[in-house]
């Protein structure tokens, strides 16, 4: 079983941790409906992707009164 030789101080391990944060997120605006999107990625407000539709996307959403 692997057991410390010695304590671990607060500075060394949060050094060591130092690479572990998150980094912020990288929107970019769609070049067709102006939304922000991921980068590489299909928009999910028009479904564009690279200048062209590759997803249709539906406007209206019908719910059944009962289901809601």
């Amino acid at each position: 079983m692997a057991v410390q030789q010695n304590k671990v101080s607060k500075s060394r391990r949060n050094m060591r941790r130092s690479h572990d944060a998150l980094v912020a997120a990288n929107p970019n605006e769609c070049p067709n409906c102006g939304e922000l999107k991921r980068p590489h990625h299909v928009c999910g407000s028009c479904g564009h992707y690279d200048d062209r539709q590759v997803v249709a996307v539906s406007d209206a959403v019908d719910l059944d009164e009962d289901a809601a």
